[in-house]
């Protein structure tokens, strides 16, 4: 039989689910109005009279509710040589920087987990301290900046013709929140699932792929989903790293941060070799550009959000 609710509980209740709702709304709304703006004509955004729904128009015939994918077809033809590169800068850093981040993060925390480690309360101590006491910005520059240093004399060539992409990739990828994570993942681990496959004979490389990363695969893929996202939204070091002479290199948010700075506020209706109905604008295309640039995470979100609640209690709770 069910339960009367309170009065109490029932107002706690609304209470929660208008809070909910309001916030989920604010969160939603800026991905909204970019598709709106990018589905707009100039008059309509230059006028503020984009807020929900996309419009069309200009002053003189007015605005009403429509459609303009002309600011996706510039993106996709006339920007399309530099911004499609920017994009798949993007991928390669997201993919090939993830993927280097989890396999060092890994081997990291499955050495500190392991009590018989020699120091291994320092080095614990250590990767503590990184998250209360940063160094700073301009240390930390110097530091990217050095190590390109080295790996351009590695290769017998000097920092600036290098290509600098695999700098963000490899001076880039500590995270102490996410080791820690996998460390307390893998420390949860039983100690007599190790044991029993020592007495099989397994040797410690097969322990940490065939015992402890699969008994981890949500914190794994909770701390992969971080990676990923810290990457694909990465855009200050690598606007400070890679220079304009490397702007082949550039990710897709360097790419759109240079577009808005370097380019003219009308684009149509007859420039660039168009012609179409209403003016579209720098703003549009902007918006279009963010739109192209958060679909990939829209898609891959949904397919690991599973594992997120998972991966973070079981990472994030020492017992």
């Amino acid at each position: 039989m069910k339960r009367k609710m309170e009065i109490s509980e029932l107002i706690f209740k609304i209470i929660s689910y208008v809070c909910l709702i309001i916030l989920a709304v604010l969160c939603v709304y800026p991905l909204i109005y970019a598709l709106s703006a990018s589905l707009s004509s100039s008059g309509a955004i230059n006028g503020n009279h984009v807020i929900l729904w996309p419009m069309i128009g200009n002053s003189t015939d007015g605005f009403q509710i429509g459609l303009m994918f002309e600011a996706f077809g510039y993106v996709v033809t006339t920007a399309g040589n530099t911004f499609w590169v920017a994009y798949s800068n993007t991928l390669f850093l997201c993919f090939v920087g993830t993927i280097w981040c989890l396999i060092y993060s890994i081997l990291g925390a499955y050495a500190l987990s392991k009590k018989r480690l020699l120091g291994r309360r320092g080095f614990n101590f250590f990767l503590v301290f990184t998250m209360w006491f940063a160094a700073g910005v301009v240390p930390q520059y110097l530091n990217y900046q050095r190590t390109g240093q080295i790996m351009a004399a590695m290769v017998g060539s000097t920092y600036n013709e290098i290509d600098l992409k695999w700098l963000i990739i490899l001076a880039m990828g500590m995270n102490a929140t996410n080791l820690i994570l996998l460390r307390n993942a893998f420390e949860g681990v039983p100690s007599e699932i190790e044991e029993a496959a020592r007495i099989d004979g397994a040797t410690e490389l097969q322990i940490l792929t065939k015992v402890y990363i699969p008994m981890s695969k949500a914190t794994i893929a909770t701390v992969a989903l971080f990676f990923g996202i810290s990457r694909w939204n990465g855009y200050f070091w690598a606007q400070k790293v890679l220079p304009q002479e490397q702007n082949y290199s550039w990710p897709v948010q360097v790419y759109i941060r240079d577009f808005i700075e370097n380019s003219t506020d009308l684009i149509g209706p007859y420039q660039d070799g168009f012609s179409w109905p209403y003016e579209f604008s720098t703003i549009s295309v902007m918006y279009a550009m963010v739109v192209c640039g958060v679909i990939p995470i829209l898609i891959i979100y949904p397919f690991i959000q599973k594992y997120f609640a998972k991966g973070v209690n079981m990472g994030g709770v020492k017992e």
